[in-house]
């Protein structure tokens, strides 16, 4: 099965730490937002174009397990995969590798799913968009 990723790198900010001097634990699920933004300017499936189509993605679920901890002045490399499903969701798993020690800082995964930007209801099939781009990255059955 093909997997798609992106993968980025963020420097570890002052203001992104706690009074331990170590990244506050709320912000690698921002860390995960990032890498989903990256993933979808990288594979052409951004927010904006999902949202052009008519539809919003919300997280309905999400895990995050924390390894070891990242520093100010540190760089976190965050890889995003998409996991490919027949359902009408989108799952990305992520890894979070501390580029200075190569350690696994985090990792985790999130789900999303389909709302129809107008009337807020669920989808219970992959829009038609969401479809065509996936026979283009040939997902075709998850193959």
């Amino acid at each position: 099965m093909k997997h798609l990723i992106a993968t980025l790198e963020i420097p570890i900010r002052f203001s992104e730490t706690d009074a331990m001097g170590v990244v506050w634990h709320g912000n690698y699920l921002k860390f995960f937002e990032d890498a989903r933004d990256h993933f979808g300017k990288l594979h052409g499936l951004d927010n904006l174009q999902i949202h052009n189509q008519g539809f919003f993605i919300p997280i309905v679920h999400s895990e995050l397990f924390h390894k070891s901890p990242l520093h100010y002045g540190e760089i976190a490399i965050v890889t995003a995969k998409l996991i490919y499903t027949e359902s009408a969701k989108v799952v990305f798993e992520f890894e979070i590798i501390n580029k200075q020690t190569q350690q696994l800082a985090a990792k985790g995964s999130t789900t999303q799913v389909f709302l129809d930007a107008t009337s807020r209801t669920l989808e219970l099939m992959k829009p038609d968009f969401i479809l065509d781009w996936e026979n283009k990255q040939n997902w075709i059955d998850g193959k």
